[in-house]
């Protein structure tokens, strides 16, 4: 060749005269001139390989031995552990065959059998509405909402903003596994769906107060219901409503409405207590006024029955005995004529035979005061030849 023309490799020489390897100028790039013989390495490679081994062995026993330890370290892929919050889900080509506890277990080397491990108590979560910050730290302080999820019609066609989550567990694992392709997909549906649902049968009010305990109960029946229909192998733990307000554009406006509905329910209760406050009065007085007019009736009717029974008794009397009872009837309306009037009695026998007139006050003598003087004549005694009326029939007088 070219080089070895020139007394070198196409390097030129050597520090010894000799190519890029040493050696002499005639050499080839080997030791001692020879080319390298990949042949021959190979050789002296398995030699010192079966120096290694015991006396005895041959090339077939070598491979014997390699594959037997192949097949251990194969078959010893089959052991695994199941930790105390899981259980195993063992597949044979794929399918399943049967479920292991938690613990050191072995099933066949893959690819015949496989093994899945499901946590079964660890609690998961699904948000709707909104998405939490990643990371436990930041968990529940920041969120993101989503719209799309959040806005729901109610029952008496309003808008209302929710954000809730879903706690579940799994209670079948092999449900879980081969039942439904994607586990959290499809508890969000379903969350979803049977929320809007039931916020679709209840009236905007009753959501923002009092009925969300009643949301999140039937809500969670719901949820469970169509989980199981789908055999999803999961049990919801506890749905919790975080967030039920009206849109954001129309919040403002919302609160104003529910203030002039709190102000109408409080002026509605003060009239309800003023009418139960005055009605029950003016029912009082009516059956009072009522119960006084009737035994003024009853009075009335009493006192002119009791007139006319005495006309008639004293009409029968009068029948009966018509001297005496003419009578009778004088000396009772002069008493009731003069019971209150001053009294004076003057004896005519004893006038003018002393000079003195007879004199006798009786309303003085009885201690009373005489509501009217005695009349006097010109000499300061009582006229005298005052005769008392003679009898006559006065008109009846009721008693008093």
């Amino acid at each position: 060749m070219f080089w070895q023309s020139q007394g070198g490799g196409p390097w030129g020489s050597g520090p010894r005269g000799g190519g890029p390897w040493g050696g002499n100028r005639g050499g080839g790039p080997g030791p001692r001139g020879r080319p390298l013989d990949f042949e021959e390495i190979l050789r002296r490679s398995q030699d010192r390989f079966r120096s290694v081994l015991p006396g005895g062995f041959g090339t077939g026993t070598v491979i014997a031995v390699v594959v037997f330890a192949i097949l251990v370290l194969w078959a010893a892929s089959g052991f695994y552990r199941v930790l105390p919050d899981e259980v195993g889900v063992v597949l044979r080509f794929g399918a399943y065959n049967r479920t292991t506890q938690p613990g050191l277990n072995y099933h066949l080397p893959a690819p015949i059998e496989k093994v899945l491990t499901p946590s079964v108590t660890r609690v998961n979560r699904t948000e709707i509405g909104y998405r939490s910050a990643e990371g436990a730290a930041t968990r529940g302080v920041g969120s993101r909402q989503v719209p799309e999820e959040a806005l729901m019609l109610t029952g008496d066609e309003n808008i209302v903003d929710i954000n809730f989550t879903v706690f579940w567990v799994i209670k079948n694992a092999q449900a879980y596994l081969f039942n439904i392709r994607d586990p959290d997909a499809t508890v969000k549906s379903a969350a979803e769906s049977a929320m809007r649902e039931v916020v679709g049968e209840t009236p905007i009010a009753q959501a923002l107060s009092e009925g969300r305990g009643k949301i999140e109960t039937e809500t969670q029946h719901l949820l469970q219901g169509i989980l199981d229909a789908y055999g999803a192998g999961i049990e919801v733990h506890q749905l919790q409503l975080l967030k039920v307000d009206p849109p954001a554009p129309v919040i403002d406006a919302f609160r104003d409405v529910q203030r002039a509905l709190a102000d109408r329910e409080r002026l509605r209760n003060e009239a309800e207590a003023y009418r139960n406050d005055i009605i029950p009065r003016a029912r009082g007085d009516a059956v009072r006024i009522k119960q006084e007019a009737e035994g003024y009736r009853q009075q009335i009717i009493n006192q002119a029955q009791g007139d006319a029974d005495r006309f008639l008794a004293v009409y029968h009397a009068f029948k009966a005995a018509e001297d005496v009872t003419l009578q009778r009837l004088y000396l009772e309306t002069m008493q009731e004529i003069l019971k209150n009037s001053n009294k004076v009695i003057i004896d005519k026998s004893a006038q003018g035979e002393s000079g003195v007139l007879p004199y006798l006050p009786l309303p003085a003598l009885g201690g009373s005061q005489g509501t009217g003087a005695a009349p006097t004549g010109g000499n300061g005694a009582a006229p005298s030849g005052t005769q008392p009326p003679g009898p006559a029939v006065p008109s009846l007088r009721r008693q008093q």
